[in-house]
């Protein structure tokens, strides 16, 4: 299962196959409001990131809780790394690291001050202080 981040608030993304699609559907093709173009309309991807189950499974197992103004705050550094073109970035902010895809804009794993001393981090091309 994955998450999004809307607007400071956690979503779970659900795949699309769990839908029936044995169901008959309308031709969208000819049709200009089809679901697809509005919600490409209205989701805007610099409003939003993913947390990943292994980065949501870090938070909760590392007691570390994240606000809405954390996750608005930490969509902000995605967003600068991603204007600087940086793929693979640490983010730190407050007392933790946040090894984060920046191309994807998912985190995918936290740590806190304590888990992060004595740790190496890898395939990372830049490091966002917030």
């Amino acid at each position: 299962m994955s998450y999004r981040i809307i607007n400071g608030k956690v979503c779970v993304v659900e795949p699309y196959d769990a839908y029936n699609s044995s169901e008959k559907t309308k031709d969208t093709k000819n049709n200009p409001n089809n679901f697809k173009d509005i919600l490409n309309d209205k989701l805007n991807p610099k409003e939003s990131f993913i947390l990943s189950k292994h980065a949501k499974d870090r938070l909760q197992s590392r007691n570390i809780s994240l606000s809405e103004q954390d996750m608005k705050n930490i969509n902000e550094g995605i967003n600068k790394a991603s204007e600087k073109g940086c793929n693979n970035s640490v983010i730190l902010y407050k007392d933790s690291a946040l090894v984060t895809s920046i191309k994807n804009r998912t985190v995918i794993t936290v740590m806190d001050k304590n888990s992060s001393k004595d740790n190496i981090f890898t395939n990372i091309d830049s490091v966002v202080l917030l």
